[in-house]
């Protein structure tokens, strides 16, 4: 049985539709790379997913509902007045996990020492977005919905992201994600959808 189905959704913005006719399924240990010009509605329908807007028309179905998910967008959702450490502890504290979890998510996504207590607005684009990649690793959740994860990183950032990745799929969860970047080509079961309006 499919985790997330779409039944001919439609995502708008406003009284504007964006994208139509969107039908597809995920099953365990598979990635959806959604495509699409700018203004396509890849990120609304990202926030559709998350249950952050109501779909415009059309079935969404989810396997368990509630699905439990993790949301990274391309703002990051980070404090920038707060260090890395700081904003991951905060983010354990408001869900529950031990804060103990924190040094060995940075370790994963390899976040230098000397980065990890500065405030967030001093990071580079790529160190911020190693922060916000790094809740990923805090709590195991099935959906993963990534807008532009791949934005900021370097080549070992991307290696990096596409392994922690690769681990969710094998492992049995699902994805997906946008990127205008062309994703990391050893990804299991990736799977593409171009958003038409």
């Amino acid at each position: 049985m499919p985790l997330l189905e779409l039944d001919q959704l439609a995502v708008s913005r406003g009284d504007r539709t964006l994208a139509s006719g969107i039908c597809w399924q995920l099953e365990a240990g598979e990635l959806m790379h959604l495509r699409g010009a700018n203004g396509a509605g890849k990120s609304s329908l990202l926030e559709v997913l998350a249950g952050l807007r109501r779909p415009a028309a059309g079935v969404l179905r989810r396997n368990p509902d509630p699905l439990p998910l993790h949301w990274v967008g391309h703002r990051n959702a980070l404090n920038p007045h707060l260090s890395a450490v700081e904003n991951l502890r905060f983010w354990c504290e408001f869900n529950g996990q031990a804060v103990q979890r924190v040094a060995p998510a940075l370790d994963r996504l390899a976040l230098p020492a000397g980065a990890r207590r500065r405030a967030v607005r001093t990071l580079s684009a790529g160190q911020k977005r190693r922060t916000a990649l790094a809740r990923l690793v805090l709590a195991p959740r099935p959906l993963w919905l990534l807008d532009e994860p791949l934005d900021g990183l370097d080549v070992d950032g991307i290696a990096t992201f596409a392994g922690l990745l690769s681990e969710h799929l094998k492992g049995g969860g699902i994805a997906v994600v946008t990127s205008h970047q062309a994703l990391p080509k050893d990804l299991p079961a990736v799977r593409e959808w171009t958003l038409q309006r």
